[in-house]
């Protein structure tokens, strides 16, 4: 039987510096020694933290934003990258497992982004790099979908351990290839959205997709979610009353820890910085699996199938294999020879 862990799992809720990679990273690397100093083995947070999310695209039209994302693009990260190097250290000095959502610009085209989450373990091993597989409503003016290569559970130090972006934990078929594949921990990351209908709760909706996975899984789920500082809403606002009081709504995040019952561990946090902690005992999974198991006793895989094309998805695929031909994939040049000589 695997190990079953008991841990301390910390939710991170906080603002990113905005547009600012660098700064950032600095910023999570001081609440990841903050969070490891009260104990935490697993330290979740938001969603595109590094360097923040493209409010723009729900406030402006395509041809007012279209400047904000060539900005957004030059502040994002490359993965690997410097950026990706210093939360690596940040985890291995503090022997925790990491999981973080940043702004990835694509290696083979200038001008995709990714919304990716990065897993990194405690030894500072980069373990998973998961690209949100459909971006939600107007976020598609800014991100390219993923694939199913990264829709994996990890073994971490805390134990088997899956990942998903916001609105990914909506998606039935994502949250059950986690579960069948052995998932006990399930990291959610979002983002504040006051831009939403005035009808949506934002808070309300990330409590009920958390506890719903952890309900139907009987798994633990550590959620963090982003706020709202007063620095986005002036670069993103600036004099327009209308949409500072818009950018002030509450109930606009949720950060918090959810058990197998679908009932959250400790009380969660809403709107405000904060690292929100709860003591993780993974054995809690096992009883309520005796009622429902959605991947063991508790289906029918005789009539319902789920097939998962894990193929990672490229915009090209050559017939030959042009690593053996001596060709830099990469570049497309001969192995050895400089782009002139090619």
């Amino acid at each position: 039987m695997q190990e079953l862990h008991r841990f301390t799992a910390a939710a991170v809720q906080a603002a990113p510096v905005y547009l600012d990679a660098a700064a950032t990273v600095d910023k999570a690397v001081g609440l990841i020694e903050e969070a490891a100093g009260n104990g935490a083995s697993l330290l979740v947070f938001p969603e595109v933290f590094v360097p923040g999310y493209p409010y723009w695209n729900w406030t402006m039209n395509p041809v007012q934003g279209s400047p904000w994302f060539e900005r957004l693009y030059r502040a994002s990260i490359d993965v690997p990258g410097p950026e990706v190097d210093a939360l690596r250290a940040a985890a291995r000095r503090h022997g925790v497992v990491l999981v973080i959502g940043v702004n990835e610009r694509g290696a083979h085209s200038l001008g995709v982004l990714y919304n990716t989450m990065l897993t990194i373990g405690s030894d500072g091993e980069l373990l998973g790099v998961h690209r949100k597989l459909v971006p939600t409503w107007a976020e598609k003016l800014t991100w390219t979908n993923g694939d199913a290569s990264s829709l994996k559970v990890h073994r971490t130090a805390v134990g088997p351990l899956g990942v998903l972006a916001c609105g990914e934990n909506t998606n039935t078929l994502a949250r059950f290839t986690l579960l069948a594949q052995g998932e006990l921990v399930h990291a959610a990351s979002y983002i504040a959205l006051p831009v939403a209908p005035e009808d949506y709760d934002m808070a309300d909706a990330i409590a009920v997709r958390t506890a719903a996975h952890s309900f139907e899984g009987k798994v633990f789920s550590v959620v963090a979610c982003s706020t709202i500082s007063p620095e986005i809403v002036d670069t993103i606002a600036g004099e327009d009353q209308d949409l500072r009081r818009m950018l002030g709504r509450p109930r606009s995040a949720l950060s918090g820890v959810f058990g197998p019952d679908g009932r959250p561990v400790t009380k969660p946090l809403i709107d405000d910085e904060g690292i929100v902690y709860a003591e993780i005992d993974l054995a809690k999974c096992i009883q309520p699996k005796q009622m429902h198991d959605i991947v063991g006793h508790y289906n029918r895989f005789d009539i319902f199938q789920l097939h998962v094309d894990d193929r990672p998805r490229t915009p090209v695929t050559f017939s030959t294999d042009r690593h053996a031909a001596g060709i830099d994939t990469t570049t497309g040049t001969a192995t050895g020879t400089t782009k002139e000589e090619a």
